[in-house]
């Protein structure tokens, strides 16, 4: 109970939406220092012990705390149980728990989606190159205006 308030206060939510602000802050730090480290740079045994503890973090909290946490939230403050129905009509009946259940499936999915999205950046980190100039008949490259050397 808030004492302020005197309310009832729901930690479930809370938790929820602190467990997805984590992940996200993690997600960011790997952008950030993925963009800021040069990717030909060899790895020390330090880092890749920092690195390989900071991925089985996030891979902990993202298909493990996430889910259990939305999973409670649904489950306790938001009572869908299988005896309560969302869609209820006489070909099909749907209910609250099947609907906890699909959307739980859907953070699994969107998360492996970003996890594989993540993999594939950073292995292509650096390997950006500026295209060729066009050369001329002569066999050197053509230069727009603004690129000559002064």
């Amino acid at each position: 109970m808030n004492e302020f308030t005197r309310e009832e206060v729901s930690t479930d939510v809370v938790a929820f939406v602190a467990s997805v602000i984590v992940l996200a802050a993690g997600m960011g730090l790997i952008f950030w220092y993925g963009r800021r480290r040069p990717a030909d740079r060899p790895l020390t045994w330090g880092e890749a012990y920092v690195a390989g503890t900071f991925a089985f973090f996030m891979l902990f909290w993202a298909y493990g705390v996430v889910p259990h946490q939305w999973l409670s939230w649904a489950d306790n403050e938001l009572n869908w149980r299988a005896d309560e129905f969302f869609l209820e009509t006489y070909a099909i009946d749907v209910t609250k728990q099947a609907v906890r259940d699909i959307v739980v499936t859907g953070i699994y999915g969107a998360l492996l989606g970003a996890h594989v999205f993540m993999w594939i950046w950073w292995q292509k980190r650096g390997t950006a190159t500026a295209p060729e100039a066009k050369p001329s008949p002569y066999g050197r490259p053509l230069l727009k205006p603004q690129d000559q050397p002064q």
